[in-house]
């Protein structure tokens, strides 16, 4: 089967990428909120439950959904650290939003998962969420390492390896039940 990109990202479009955006830049303010006590450094948290939230908009809506959460990324960064280069502040929006999409398209590549998601299951996601922590803290630290930016270590890189999966497993686990649930009571 030949896949074509409308087949891959069926809800291209501006508002998918606004939502997916706005979506994003909340939970990324409620996740400082909620763990800011926590946070090993600037950019890096030992629970972060945007990652999860990536990783799902991106499965869901694919490039929109990146998009998305590049942009908003990269407004977040701009305003929060105000003085970072601009080209710092772009490659961290780019790794925010398109790591999660190369992890769904090696994952999709390589285990023949289905375009519609539809032979999806927990060892999949599982293995999606450790692709993608794996992918997004590598290419965080090493953006931060290059641009010569505090937080750029291997330490660093581990924390947020950790809280990309425990963000990741938190919010996909409480979606799958949502999910579950819906669809018991909605039969």
């Amino acid at each position: 089967m030949n896949s074509t990109n409308t087949e891959i990202d069926p809800f291209f479009s501006p508002k998918v990428i606004v939502f997916c955006g706005v979506l994003y830049a909340s939970m990324f303010y409620i996740n400082d909120w909620l763990t800011q006590f926590i946070e090993a450094a600037p950019g890096v948290n030992w629970i972060y439950l945007p990652a999860g939230l990536r990783l799902f908009l991106v499965l869901i809506f694919g490039f929109s959904g990146a998009l998305g959460i590049a942009i908003a990324s990269i407004i977040i960064t701009f305003y929060r650290d105000f003085g970072t280069s601009l080209l710092t502040i772009i490659g961290i929006g780019i790794i925010s939003g398109f790591a999660p999409y190369l992890a769904k398209y090696l994952v999709m590549r390589n285990l023949k998962i289905n375009t519609d998601l539809g032979n999806l299951n927990t060892q999949i996601i599982f293995l999606c969420i450790l692709i993608f922590a794996t992918l997004s803290s590598t290419l965080h630290q090493a953006w931060f390492e290059l641009m010569g930016l505090e937080s750029g270590s291997l330490k660093n890189a581990f924390i947020m390896f950790f809280g990309d999966i425990l963000g990741s497993l938190l919010l996909i686990s409480l979606v799958k039940l949502v999910i579950d649930l819906f669809k018991r009571f909605s039969k």
